[in-house]
């Protein structure tokens, strides 16, 4: 079974506002637990290919999938990679009573969900530049 090269929109969506909300809540509740939910939800999207997140929304989607706008697949699991390193520093700071990491890693994971909900996103410009990079150095040698 060849994978999808890309994932509909509306389910990228709900990843992202399932990142935020639940960091929001972790924040309001002080129970660093709730982060589990998405870290470990995107951890078997970037090595199963199956994060049951995205999983279950795609249930609710009224079209076809190829209907709605794609979002290149290899890009959202360098912006997935980002988003398990915060939440999981984040996590880790909180459990071992060091809210100072465990602040700055999860605003900066928040603030980077709440942004790539309005339209821009911080990963795939990251993404873009290091391919850039990549290609000069290259060209370079």
């Amino acid at each position: 079974m060849q994978k999808p090269l890309f994932i509909p929109r509306p389910l990228v969506r709900v990843n992202q506002w399932t990142i935020l909300l639940f960091t929001v809540a972790t924040w309001i509740f002080q129970q660093p637990l709730l982060l589990l939910i998405p870290l470990v939800a995107n951890v078997l999207g970037l090595f199963f290919n199956l994060n049951p997140i995205m999983k279950f929304a795609r249930l609710f989607l009224k079209k076809e999938p190829s209907s709605y706008i794609p979002e290149d697949v290899t890009q959202q699991k360098f912006n997935s990679s980002i988003a398990i390193f915060c939440l999981l520093i984040g996590f880790i700071g909180f459990i071992y009573n060091l809210p100072v990491l465990g602040y700055t890693f999860t605003i900066m994971v928040a603030l980077a969900s709440s942004i790539a909900i309005l339209g821009f996103c911080i990963g795939c410009f990251l993404f873009f530049q290091l391919n850039q990079l990549k290609y000069r150095l290259k060209k370079a040698s």
